[in-house]
């Protein structure tokens, strides 16, 4: 049983994570004609992202680096599966896959991890197993709810049965599978070289 030490803090991060998630949603969702665009964006998030992480902080943040790549390769290559066998469609673009999609599944990385960033401080027990728990939840609610907007704002559509709210249980298990398959890699180089990470360690 995980025990927190300041519920109020922790229910916090959770909901300023949920409101950026719905307006990130969104923008995607108004956005989904102008795919070109909306890569145009997230790249420059990406950047924001790695200039704040890596290149302007003392403290090198590499494993978050690695694993936005991770994420957004393991992501693309799901995605390329899934359109290619008809599970899910996008809508409104001229491909297959939109331009902004490998980009969007970085970034879903990076979210996760600072929203765990954020809710870790808050354990009594900071240890792996809890880590790996608090991950386990957050990848399988954090994304969905991001499906959940973007799908009923018409960006694609699931063809797999047994939907809650536009998103297949299919889907979930996918999702989880991706973020912890990445939490584990990284949790392993972590271990590997000795490098000491708020999430991974």
């Amino acid at each position: 049983m995980i025990q927190i030490t300041n519920s109020k803090a922790f229910l916090t991060e959770i909901l300023k994570a949920l409101v950026k998630l719905t307006i990130a949603g969104f923008l995607i969702g108004f956005l989904k004609q102008y795919d070109l665009i909306l890569a145009i964006l997230l790249v420059l998030k990406i950047m924001h992202v790695i200039y704040k992480n890596i290149v302007k902080s003392t403290a090198k943040n590499w494993i978050l680096l690695i694993g936005m790549i991770l994420t957004g390769f393991g992501g693309i290559l799901g995605e390329f599966w899934g359109v290619s066998n008809q599970y899910w469609e996008y809508h409104e673009v001229s491909r297959d896959l939109p331009l902004w999609l490998p980009f969007a599944w970085m970034l879903a990385f990076y979210f996760l991890y600072r929203i765990e960033s954020g809710l870790i401080p808050h354990l009594k027990n900071k240890n792996i197993k809890n880590k790996l728990i608090i991950a386990f939840w957050l990848s399988l609610i954090i994304p969905a709810f991001g499906e959940i907007i973007t799908i009923n704002l018409g960006v694609w559509t699931y063809y797999w049965p047994y939907q809650i709210f536009g998103v297949p249980i299919y889907a979930f298990a996918c999702l989880v599978f991706v973020h912890m398959l990445v939490y584990i890699i990284l949790s392993s180089i972590c271990k590997k070289w000795k490098i000491n990470d708020i999430v991974f360690t």
